[in-house]
C-alpha cells in the first residue's frame, strides 16, 4: 500500500481550491478559542468513528454537553496493515481539514496541542504503541473498540494506564442503547436472570475472531448482565456463531454472531420481574457524552476490569472454537495472557 504523504495532500487540497480558507485563517480562529474549551487530538483517521465524533463534538449546535471542547488536530496513521483500512485514510483526512482540523505528522506533535486523545485506529494490533506515549504523557484517552488486537495486548494497555496513573475508557458505542442502559441502571426488569444478543459478526484475519466486529454484540451483552463470566462455549459455522456464557448465579447469557442473511443489533434480557427488548441503536451521540464526561472527571464510565472481561470472554470463545465447542475457563485465558 502507498504511504500516505501528509504534506502533498495538504498542497493537494490547497491547489484545489480550499486551500487558505482550510490551512490558514480558520486556525488562527481555532486558537483564539483553545483557553475555553478542552483541545481534543485524534489518533487514526482510517474509520468513519473519526470524522463522525468530530462533527458531534464540534458542532457548534450541538448543545452543552458537547461545547466545552474542541477536536484540534489528528495523526492520520491509521492501520498500514488492513487494505480497507488504510485506504480510507486520505479521504476521511480531507474530511478532518475541511472541518478545520489540523493534521500532524506524528502522535509526539499531537500530544503538543491538545489535552485529552481519542485513539481510534481501526486496526488494534497497534493500539498498544500508540497508547503508551499518550499515557506517559498523561493524557486521558478514549480508546475505540477493540481496545487492542490481542487479550496480551489488553492487560498489557490496563496495566500501563495504572502505572501511568493516566485514566482510559473503551467501549462500543451499542453500550449506550437506551434500553440497555435502562436495563443495567433503572432496574427496569429487576435482576437480571439473563440475555441473548446478536450483532454483525464480520472476521478480520489480523484480529480474533469477536474482537473485529462482534465486540458490538457482546458489549450489549454485558452491558445487561455485567461481568462475572465464568465459562464460555461456542458452536461456529461459516454463517453464524453462538457463543453460551454461564455468569455468575447459574446466569446465562448468549451472544450470537450473524455473517449470512440480515444483520442488526439487539437483544433480549430476562429479568426477575420483566423481559425487555434490547433496541435498537440510537447512532453515536449517546456513546460521545460520556466520552467528555469521562474526560471532565477522568472516572471511565465501564470499569476496566470489566472492559477486560470482555476481551477474555471473546479470546474464551477463540479457545472454545479451536477445542471444537468445549467449555472454556475465561480465568484460564486471563491468566496466559497475564503470564
Amino acid at each position: 500500500m502507498k504511504e500516505f504523504d501528509r504534506r502533498k495532500f495538504i498542497k493537494s487540497v490547497t491547489a484545489a481550491g480550499v486551500g487558505m480558507s482550510i490551512v490558514g485563517s480558520p486556525i488562527m480562529s481555532v486558537g483564539k478559542s483553545l483557553q475555553k474549551k478542552t483541545t481534543v487530538g485524534v489518533i487514526g483517521l482510517d474509520t468513519s468513528h473519526s470524522t463522525a465524533f468530530t462533527k458531534a463534538i464540534n458542532d457548534p449546535d450541538g448543545g452543552a454537553d458537547v461545547s466545552d471542547f474542541e477536536v484540534i488536530a489528528a495523526y492520520p496513521w491509521g492501520s498500514r496493515n488492513i487494505k480497507a483500512s488504510g485506504e480510507r485514510i486520505p479521504g476521511y483526512t480531507e474530511e478532518m481539514v475541511k472541518m478545520g482540523v489540523e493534521i500532524v505528522d506524528s502522535i509526539d506533535e499531537l500530544l503538543t496541542k491538545v489535552d485529552v486523545v481519542l485513539l481510534e485506529t481501526n486496526d488494534g494490533n497497534p493500539h498498544l504503541e500508540q497508547a503508551l506515549p499518550v499515557m506517559k504523557a498523561g493524557k486521558p484517552m478514549f480508546i475505540d473498540k477493540p481496545i487492542t488486537g490481542s487479550l496480551k495486548d489488553a492487560v498489557a494497555i490496563i496495566e500501563a494506564s495504572k502505572q501511568y496513573n493516566t485514566p482510559i475508557f473503551s467501549s462500543s458505542s451499542l453500550r449506550y442503547m437506551e434500553s440497555a442502559q435502562a436495563v443495567r441502571n433503572d432496574n427496569t426488569i429487576g435482576e437480571v436472570l439473563g440475555a441473548d444478543t446478536f450483532s454483525p459478526a464480520s472476521l478480520e484475519e489480523s484480529h480474533p475472531d469477536l474482537f473485529w466486529y462482534g465486540i458490538h454484540g457482546v458489549e450489549i451483552l454485558y452491558t445487561v448482565m455485567g461481568a462475572g463470566c465464568q465459562t464460555v462455549t461456542r458452536t461456529h459455522t461459516e454463517g453464524t456463531d453462538v457463543v453460551v456464557g454461564t455468569w455468575d448465579k447459574d446466569r446465562i447469557g448468549t451472544f450470537r454472531g450473524i455473517r449470512n442473511g440480515r444483520g442488526g443489533y439487539g437483544g433480549t434480557a430476562y429479568g426477575s420481574e420483566d423481559i425487555a427488548t434490547l433496541g435498537p441503536y440510537g447512532g453515536y451521540r449517546p456513546l460521545v457524552v460520556n466520552i467528555l464526561e469521562f474526560f471532565r472527571t477522568g472516572i471511565s464510565p465501564v470499569d476496566l476490569d470489566e472492559t477486560l472481561e470482555i476481551y477474555a470472554f471473546m479470546e474464551a470463545a477463540d479457545e472454545s472454537k479451536r477445542q471444537g465447542g468445549l467449555p472454556v475457563n475465561i480465568d484460564d485465558v486471563l491468566s496466559k495472557a497475564r503470564a
